[in-house]
């Protein structure tokens, strides 16, 4: 049983990191920002969550998906269009031509609620489908993917070409997923108004909850055989596939995980920031969240949560105090950290921080146990020689 918890916390070292980064968000975050900025970092570690599931299926398991965006995206929409229905009520929407149906709907024209929405009605569907839809959706992509033996850059091409299409889809689609818009002004989620400050610093600490649960998730994965195998299936798959083993599925398998890891922020995101909207889903928000595991390490759960926050607080600086500038500047912090730091933070810290704390440690010892210099013996010189 200790042995398990310790694979879990990743030995002594991976729960002080773990220590380390808790304390960071739930206490030095909450303390030290006001409620604007603590609700900025929460929209940050929605996106930790894609992080965290791109660690496990391209770090480990050498699968470069470049389309998370989507399950991101369905996530996101899956709880947008519960949150959207509980505020069309009859008594809301009363000014609409058709009362009781989204308003973007109304605008275009549709006069009853679309059967695919119907169930979103439920709370307890809206959860269980904020998984099951983009685990479902990458069970079949793996399925058609690596059954085929489909790797390296040709799946990321196509995992880009379907965050593309469900993006145009999504836009095409306005009378079902509100365009180019999105879904908007989201209030309550079960009568409990999730606009007000208090909600908001709430649904931080639930988020905060979520991404760590992920996080104890993905550790408990690559302590297990599992974990062992999808390092074998990045380094030497042929070798893994003529033991014996079926590399397809667990490969599907990594890829279902990492796209209910995205689900989860995405349905987080919809609850913290109030929408939820195509930009999310395409492919230029799935290629900046394999920037935020590539620059935290794609090998360290913690570092890409660290890259997460690094890189989305220097967008939010460079863009605020460089308006005309912050592209560039981005742009020039992702390729010195590429040329410079190729396994992120966190083989920046390995390589640098832990050599350091270890000569720390060692010198204060150096100095207790070294004995105090012999004082020097007189040597008494020889007598010369004398020849008769």
């Amino acid at each position: 049983m200790n042995k398990a918890i310790d694979n879990l916390l990743g030995g002594r070292q991976g729960a002080l990191g773990l220590l380390v980064l808790a304390a960071l968000i739930l206490v030095v975050f909450p303390l030290a920002l006001d409620t604007f900025r603590l609700n900025l970092v929460g929209k940050y570690l929605t996106y930790a969550f894609v992080a965290v599931g791109l660690v496990l299926c391209w770090g480990y398991g050498g699968i470069l998906s470049l389309g998370q965006g989507i399950f991101f995206g369905l996530g996101g929409y899956c709880m947008a269009m519960f949150l959207k229905l509980e505020a069309s009520d009859p008594a809301s929407t009363k000014i609409q031509s058709t009362p009781g149906i989204p308003d973007f709907m109304d605008w275009n024209q549709i006069t009853e609620l679309p059967w695919i929405w119907q169930p979103f009605h439920s709370f307890g569907f809206t959860l269980v489908a904020v998984i099951a839809v983009p685990v479902l959706l990458a069970f079949v992509i793996g399925l058609a993917m690596f059954k085929r033996r489909v790797g390296d850059v040709y799946f990321s091409i196509v995992t880009q070409a379907i965050a593309a299409i469900l993006s145009i889809l999504i836009i095409g689609q306005q009378g079902l997923t509100g365009g180019v818009n999105g879904i908007t002004d989201l209030k309550t989620v079960l009568g409990w108004d999730i606009r007000p400050d208090s909600a908001k610093v709430t649904l931080y600490f639930v988020n905060a909850a979520l991404l760590f649960a992920c996080i104890l998730l993905a550790r408990f994965v690559l302590a297990s055989k599992l974990g062992r195998l999808l390092v074998a299936m990045r380094d030497k798959e042929e070798r893994v596939r003529f033991s014996g083993y079926d590399v397809a599925s667990f490969k599907i398998f990594v890829f279902c995980v990492a796209a209910a890891f995205s689900a989860v922020g995405g349905a987080m995101f919809a609850l913290q920031v109030g929408f939820m909207s195509p930009s999310f889903v395409g492919i230029v928000p799935s290629i900046e969240m394999v920037i935020f595991a590539a620059v935290g390490g794609r090998l360290s759960l913690l570092g890409a949560v660290y890259g997460t926050l690094l890189v989305n607080f220097g967008k939010t600086y460079f863009s605020e105090s460089f308006p005309e500038l912050w592209l560039y500047l981005m742009g020039g912090l992702f390729i010195a950290v590429v040329l410079y730091f190729p396994n992120g933070l966190a083989g920046l810290w390995k390589s640098h921080g832990l050599p350091l704390i270890a000569r720390l440690r060692r010198q204060p010892a150096r100095a207790v146990a070294a004995p105090a210099p012999a004082k020097p013996t007189p040597v008494k010189p020889a007598p010369l020689e004398t020849t008769p």
